[in-house]
C-alpha cells in the first residue's frame, strides 16, 4: 500500500509541476443561486473596476537563491502612465487593454501593453507549457464553481499565460490569487540570457483605496536533465505593480491610438484565437528584445494604419497571414530547432 501511495503521489507531482501547475484550493460548495449571483456580479464589478486611468509603479526583486552561488539581482524599480480600457464585455468574459503613454509632455507616444482576459467557470485555459508553446489545459470541472480564469496575453496579442481563482474578501480586502501557473521569460529577463527559462508563478489582483495592485510571486526554474522532474529553481522574485488613479497626463492620446487601431487590434485577436482552436494551442518562436518574431510588425502595422500609410483591410490581411505563417507546425518546428530547443 505504501508503495501504490508512493506512485500515485509522484505521479501527481510531476503532472502539477511539468503538466499543469498546482490547483488553487479546493471545490468551491454549491452556495444557492441566489448568493452565487451575488458573488458573480460583485467579481463582475471588481474586474470592471480596474479600467481606468493610473500613475504605475512597477517593483521587481530577486530575493532568496535556491542555488548554490547565484547572486540575485539588484532591485528594479521604475514607473509610468497607463490607460486600462474595456474592450469587450459578454457578461462572463471581460477583456481589458492596457495602453502605456510615454514620453515628454507634448511628445507623447502610445505603446499598446498587455491584455487580461478574464472568463467566469471556462471549460479550459490557454496555458503556457515550455518554451515557445501554448496549450490548451482543461480546468477541473469540479474547481470551476465560482471561479474566474485570467489569461495575459503580450503586446501583440499572443498569449503570455494563464491561470484561474476565486475573487474573496479576507482581511477587508478584495482578492483574486491564482492557481501555480507556468510563466515565459519577462524581456527584462530574456535579454539578458539567464539560467533559468521560465518562472512558476503565483499571480494575485487585490483592489486598494486608490486602484489596485498586481503581485507577482515567480519561482525561476532552470532546466535541468538530473532533476526528477526536469526543472532546478534558481532564485525567487517578487514584483509588486501598483495602479493608483490618475488622469494629469495624456490621457486623449491612449484613447486616440485605441480609437484608429482597435478594430484591427480586434481582428488581430481573432486570428490568434482562431489559431489556438484550430491546432490545440499555439506554436511560435519568441525572440528576447521583442517576444513573438512577428511582434514587431504587428505593432508596426497599427502604427502604419494611424499614419495613413496602409489601409485597414490590407494591414489585417497582413497580420493574418504573419500569424498563420508564424504559427505554421513546420516553421514553428524550424525557428524552434534555430533557437536550439
Amino acid at each position: 500500500m505504501t508503495n501504490v501511495r508512493t506512485f500515485f503521489r509522484t505521479a501527481l507531482l510531476a503532472t502539477a509541476l511539468v503538466a499543469a501547475p498546482a490547483l488553487a484550493d479546493g471545490p468551491i460548495a454549491d452556495r444557492g443561486e441566489a448568493v452565487e449571483n451575488a458573488h458573480f456580479e460583485r467579481d463582475r464589478e471588481t474586474i470592471l473596476s480596474m479600467a481606468g486611468d493610473y500613475k504605475v509603479r512597477f517593483d521587481m526583486q530577486e530575493s532568496t537563491p535556491w542555488m548554490t552561488g547565484y547572486e540575485p539581482l539588484d532591485r528594479k524599480i521604475s514607473g509610468g502612465h497607463e490607460s486600462v480600457r474595456v474592450v469587450e464585455d459578454t457578461g462572463t468574459r471581460i477583456v481589458l487593454q492596457h495602453l502605456l503613454v510615454v514620453g515628454e509632455e507634448g511628445e507623447e507616444f502610445v505603446i499598446k501593453h498587455w491584455r487580461q482576459d478574464w472568463e467566469y467557470e471556462p471549460e479550459k485555459i490557454l496555458a503556457y507549457t515550455g518554451p515557445n508553446k501554448w496549450e490548451w489545459v482543461e480546468m477541473p470541472e469540479r474547481l470551476r464553481n465560482g471561479r474566474w480564469s485570467q489569461t495575459v496575453y503580450q503586446v501583440d496579442d499572443s498569449p503570455r499565460y494563464a491561470g484561474w481563482g476565486e475573487w474573496q474578501d479576507s482581511q477587508g480586502i478584495r482578492r483574486w490569487r491564482s492557481n501555480w501557473t507556468w510563466r515565459p521569460l519577462a524581456r527584462r529577463d530574456a535579454v539578458r540570457d539567464p539560467v533559468y527559462d521560465r518562472y512558476a508563478s503565483i499571480n494575485r489582483h487585490q483592489l486598494t483605496p486608490t486602484g489596485w495592485i498586481h503581485w507577482q510571486d515567480n519561482t525561476k526554474m532552470m532546466p535541468d536533465g538530473s532533476a526528477a522532474e526536469g526543472l532546478t529553481p534558481v532564485v525567487q522574485e517578487y514584483v509588486l505593480n501598483t495602479y493608483d488613479a490618475f488622469d494629469d497626463y495624456n490621457v486623449a492620446a491612449a484613447d486616440a491610438y485605441w480609437a484608429d487601431t482597435a478594430s484591427y487590434w480586434k481582428a488581430v485577436r481573432a486570428e490568434w484565437d482562431a489559431v489556438a482552436q484550430a491546432r490545440g494551442g499555439i506554436t511560435i518562436a519568441e525572440e528576447a528584445q521583442t517576444g513573438t518574431v512577428i511582434s514587431g510588425r504587428l505593432l508596426t502595422i497599427a502604427n502604419e494604419i494611424r499614419s495613413g500609410d496602409l489601409g485597414e483591410a490590407a494591414a489585417i490581411a497582413e497580420a493574418r497571414e504573419l500569424i498563420r505563417t508564424a504559427t505554421a507546425p513546420r516553421a514553428a518546428a524550424n525557428a524552434a530547432t534555430a533557437a536550439g530547443y
